[in-house]
């Protein structure tokens, strides 16, 4: 390379002693290329002072290197419209497309609008990751459409074979068990949900089941009469404890779906003179930041939001490479707290 020379690829490949795609590859953090090969490429590009032209590289693939990043609003009666959780993995989320060479578009959905037709009409990204799926049963009938015209997409959820598209997610059940196995440890025998454990959320309805084995397995009751249907907002969840406790229906602990709906418990437990966890014994879902504030501080199901962001765009970005991916279920941690 003469001096005052523009660095390219294939000034790397030479230095490197490999191919030229193999640089671009390296470069876009493709995992094909083995650790130090892509070390020692980015190293190489840091010396010569070389700047990827995402336009060049993206004609030549054919693609736009962004990908897009689709969060679907939650139906929640106290106008939040994001699970703070999906928050906490968008950080993680935008980080590794950095690291991987991509671009991200976000965006917020209704379901109700045509969010997959759109998709297909502009073409603005390679792929896209759904975060957030209101009824369930409304949105797979879009999942549906979505693979009908091709698009390329992961999204977080519960895997179920009759529902297209890659999936990562956390193991429901086991947490709802780990929860249930906690409380019943406590010495708490009449334990409460707060949840919908309808096939219309399936997350939810899986935390549920995983309760029930663990009840099952103490040789404890499942009463239905402890059950109580909750979206996840703080709203939601004040609503239905201050419906549980109307029931008039004993129970000494709630295992609450997410850890919004928890903290809405909390302020209604309180309102009607019981203690967490004197009287009530409590348990969230999610381990939002949150949930170390609360007070008491919550007990609750963590979920690994940082390794979930990277899975999901190191996922779509295979997908869009045309390989094939299977689901993924992120094993859950209990974090006990004051609450429980």
């Amino acid at each position: 390379m003469a001096a005052g020379d523009k660095p390219t690829s294939f000034d790397i490949a030479a230095l490197a002693g490999v191919s030229q795609p193999t640089v671009s590859r390296a470069l876009r953090g493709d995992r094909t290329v083995s650790a130090a090969t892509r070390l020692r490429i980015e190293a190489i590009a840091a010396q010569l002072n070389y700047k990827v032209d995402k336009n060049a590289s993206a004609l030549r693939r054919g693609s736009t290197s962004t990908l897009a990043l689709l969060f679907f609003e939650d139906p929640a009666p106290d106008g939040s419209r994001i699970n703070p959780f999906f928050l906490s993995m968008l950080g993680s989320i935008l980080h590794t497309c950095g690291a991987r060479g991509y671009d991200l578009l976000t965006s917020f959905q209704q379901l109700s609008a045509d969010w997959h037709v759109d998709y297909e009409d502009s073409r603005k990204a390679d792929g896209l990751i759904l975060l957030g799926y209101g009824d369930f049963d409304a949105y797979s009938r879009r999942l549906d459409q979505l693979v009908a015209q091709g698009t390329h997409f992961v999204r977080w959820g519960s895997p179920d074979p009759a529902h297209p598209g890659t999936v990562i997610g956390c193991d429901n059940f086991a947490g709802g068990h780990d929860a249930g196995q906690h409380l019943i440890e406590r010495g708490r025998g009449r334990i409460a949900f707060l949840g919908d454990a309808s096939s219309q959320y399936p997350e939810s309805r899986d935390r549920y089941r995983g309760l029930v084995a663990a009840l099952h397995k103490a040789g404890l009751p499942v009463d239905p009469g402890l059950q109580v249907d909750a979206l996840s907002s703080e709203a939601s969840g004040y609503d239905a404890a201050c419906r549980l406790i109307a029931r008039g229906i004993a129970f000494d602990a709630i295992f609450a779906a997410s850890d919004m709906i928890a903290l809405g418990a909390v302020r209604a437990l309180a309102e009607a003179g019981r203690s967490v966890p004197d009287d009530v014994a409590l348990v969230g879902f999610d381990d939002i930041p949150a949930a170390s504030l609360a007070q008491p501080p919550l007990t609750t199901i963590r979920q690994d939001y940082a390794q979930a962001g990277e899975l999901l765009v190191d996922m779509l970005i295979r997908r869009v490479g045309g390989q094939e991916t299977a689901p993924v279920l992120l094993a859950p941690e209990l974090v006990v707290r004051k609450s429980s």
